[in-house]
C-alpha cells in the first residue's frame, strides 16, 4: 500500500520523544506531512526534529494558532492527509477529534479516550453514529494495550498453564518532583480534569490488566488520596477489584511517593496467579519480561513440589504498534486494539476509583456506552 500522508497534532515530549521514533521504524507505510500547535514555536521546534529523526529532506509544513491561513482548519482542510495523530492536552481532545473526524480524516488519539465517562460516551456515541459508518476509523493510543508483552502473559493464560485464574495484582510507585518534565508541562501542573497524574498514567496499567486477564472488570471499591501537595487533586489509589469470572484483586497506583528509592525500589510489576501457578510482568529498559511459575505434578497428577519455569521477553514497542494497527485498520484489516470502547473502561475504572470512597462501584454500568 502506498504511504498514508499523515499529520500530526501536537508537539509536546510525547509527540516527539515517543511519537516520531515510532513512526520513524514504520518507514513507507506513512508519511508525515504536517504538525500542528497552538504556538508557531512549538511547531517549528518540533518540524525541525522531525526532519532530523525521520530524515526528511524538507521540514514538515507547521500550522498553529497564530496565524487564520495555517490554522488547524486549513490542515484539516488538506486532501492529501488521510489521518491525523492527536497528541493534545487531555481537555482539548474531544474538541479535535470531532473536528478531524467531520473534516474526513481518520484519527489516532492520545491516551485517555476523554476526561471523563460522560465524555467519553458522548464522544463514541457521535463517532459510531455519524462518522464510522462513513469509513472512518477512530482509535485510542493506548500502547499498553498494543505491548507485545502484555499479549504474551494473555496467551500464557490462555493456554491454561497457570490454570484457573483466582487472584492478580498490580503495582505502580512512582516519583515526580517539581523538576520532571512531566511536571514542568502546564496542563499537567494545574489538571482541569479528575485524578491528575492517576488519569493520565493510571489508564495505562488498568489497559495492561485489561489484555491479560481472562475475564472482564466487574466492580471495584477503592479510596484515592493526596499523598504529595504539588500533584492535586489526587494522587494515590488502592483499589479492590472483580472480575467478572469471580476472581479479584489489588491495584495500588501512585505518583506521590516521598522519594525516588520508594519509587526504584517498589517491585512495580503486574501478577497474575491461577490454580496451577502464576506470573509475573515487569519492565526495565525498554523490554518487557514475562515470568512463568507453575506446578510440576508426577505421573499421577499429583503435585511434586517442585516448579516450571518459563521466562518471555519482548521488546517495548507499542507505540510503534498501534500505530502500524491503526493504518491497518484504515485499510480495512481490523486487529482490535485500541478500540474507543475498551479505553472507556480503561477511565471508568479510575473514575470509579477516585469516587468510591471505601463503597463498591459497578464498572460495567459505569462504562455503559
Amino acid at each position: 500500500m502506498p504511504a498514508k500522508g499523515v499529520a500530526i497534532l501536537g508537539s509536546g515530549i510525547f509527540a516527539s520523544e515517543a511519537h516520531l521514533p515510532a513512526i520513524a521504524l514504520l518507514g513507507d507505510a506513512i508519511e508525515l506531512k504536517a504538525v500542528y500547535s497552538r504556538s508557531n514555536k512549538s511547531a517549528s521546534a518540533f518540524a525541525r526534529d522531525a526532519q532530523d529523526v525521520l530524515k526528511l529532506k524538507n521540514p514538515l509544513d507547521v500550522y498553529h494558532d497564530e496565524d487564520p491561513e495555517v490554522s488547524l482548519d486549513a490542515l484539516l482542510s488538506r486532501s492529501d492527509i488521510v489521518a491525523v495523530i492527536v497528541v493534545l492536552p487531555i481537555t482539548v481532545q474531544p474538541g479535535v477529534i470531532l473536528k478531524a473526524l467531520a473534516a474526513g480524516k481518520h484519527v489516532l488519539s492520545e491516551k485517555p479516550v476523554a476526561p471523563d465517562v460522560a465524555q467519553g460516551r458522548a464522544l463514541i456515541k457521535e463517532y459510531e453514529a455519524k462518522y464510522k459508518p462513513k469509513g472512518l476509523v477512530w482509535r485510542v493510543a493506548e500502547n499498553f494495550e498494543a505491548e507485545p508483552g502484555f499479549h504474551a502473559a494473555r496467551r500464557v493464560i490462555q493456554e491454561g498453564k497457570i490454570g484457573k485464574v483466582t487472584f492478580y495484582n498490580a503495582r505502580v510507585v512512582n516519583y515526580i518532583d517539581e523538576d520532571s518534565k512531566w511536571y514542568k508541562t502546564p496542563w499537567r501542573t494545574v489538571p482541569e480534569y479528575q485524578g491528575g497524574f492517576l488519569l493520565d498514567g493510571g489508564v495505562h496499567t488498568i489497559a495492561a490488566l485489561r489484555v491479560i486477564l481472562p475475564s472482564p472488570f466487574k466492580a471495584v471499591s477503592a479510596f484515592a488520596s493526596l499523598a504529595k501537595d504539588i500533584l492535586p487533586p489526587h494522587d494515590t489509589i488502592n483499589a479492590i477489584v472483580k472480575s467478572e469470572d469471580g476472581s479479584h484483586g489489588l491495584v495500588e497506583l501512585t505518583w506521590g511517593a516521598p522519594t525516588a528509592s520508594r519509587a526504584s525500589q517498589a517491585g512495580n510489576n503486574i501478577t497474575v496467579t491461577g490454580t496451577e501457578g502464576w506470573l509475573e510482568v515487569s519492565r526495565a529498559n525498554g523490554v518487557m519480561r514475562v515470568s512463568v511459575k507453575t506446578t510440576i505434578r508426577d505421573k499421577d497428577g499429583k503435585p511434586t513440589g517442585q516448579e516450571a519455569t518459563e521466562v518471555i521477553e519482548e521488546n517495548e514497542v507499542g507505540i510503534q504498534k498501534e500505530i502500524e494497527s491503526f493504518l491497518q485498520a484504515i485499510d480495512g484489516s481490523d486487529d482490535g486494539i485500541d478500540h474507543p470502547r475498551g479505553t472507556l473502561v480503561d477511565v471508568a475504572f479510575i473514575q470509579a476509583a477516585l469516587n468510591s470512597n471505601g463503597a463498591p462501584v459497578d464498572l460495567v454500568e459505569l462504562a455503559k456506552v
